[in-house]
């Protein structure tokens, strides 16, 4: 049997589709299946709608457009659909420079959690990623899928500035800074791949869904990627992902 979401209003333009509250490939299936179902064939071009771990907030321009007629007839379409969980994904290979000029916070993870710093690099760059969702900032990647021994509280005293490109560790996630901007994760590399462009449709080529995996990469190789990326040469490594 089919389990729907619980459907509410929030507010006077939007509604929020809640699924089972926790944090799972599984959920996520059939948050990024309802979200492919109400863009495509229930709902008008412009609405927007967007994911979280475990929730979809649909927002309207106006709140005339959802009367408590527009929010039954919405309820009512929703339960008569089939969803299917199976979409198109792609695995993006990241590449990140865990060299000390970039990995601010690996001694310290290194020493509370007994792990040498290689262990650590290796660890993180062979683990497989799983893009959750966009959040906190344009671009910013919520991945799930960091390995246990790694798991580490964000900082007691967040940064004012964490440069862009930094790649940090939050409890247990793992996370790439596509721009400059304050920041209270651990920060152990730096990855020169653009992750966000407003002048590009869409601005983040990296969707919910999608995997990741990253790879080492050194000081001048890392100089070499971002000497291409400034002459707008760039293109991810990717393939497409069944599983």
């Amino acid at each position: 049997m089919q389990e729907f979401p619980k459907i509410s209003r929030m507010g006077e333009r939007a509604i929020l589709l809640q699924f089972e509250p926790e944090i799972s490939e599984k959920v996520l299936k059939k948050v990024l299946a309802y979200q492919k179902i109400l863009q495509e064939k229930i709902l008008k071009e412009g609405v927007e709608v967007i994911n979280t771990y475990n929730s979809l907030l649909i927002t309207y321009n106006t709140a005339i457009e959802i009367t408590y007629d527009g929010f039954l007839q919405l309820k009512e379409e929703l339960e008569r659909t089939k969803i299917q969980d199976n979409f198109k994904s792609h695995l993006f290979h990241i590449p990140v420079c865990y060299d000390q000029k970039f990995g601010i916070d690996l001694q310290e993870i290194s020493q509370a959690k007994e792990l040498q710093i290689r262990e650590i690099i290796g660890l993180h760059s062979t683990a497989l990623y799983t893009v959750y969702f966009t959040g906190f900032l344009p671009g910013f990647l919520y991945l799930g899928g960091l390995p246990e021994e790694l798991h580490f509280s964000r900082r007691e005293h967040p940064r004012l500035e964490v440069p862009k490109g930094a790649v940090g560790i939050g409890e247990k996630q793992t996370g790439i800074y596509p721009q400059k901007s304050p920041g209270g994760w651990n920060i152990i590399g730096n990855s020169p791949v653009p992750l966000f462009d407003p002048y590009l449709d869409p601005p983040c080529e990296i969707k919910a869904g999608d995997k990741m995996r990253f790879y080492e990469v050194s000081l001048e190789e890392h100089q070499e990627i971002l000497e291409v990326v400034e002459k707008g040469e760039f293109k991810f490594r990717k393939e497409e992902y069944d599983g």
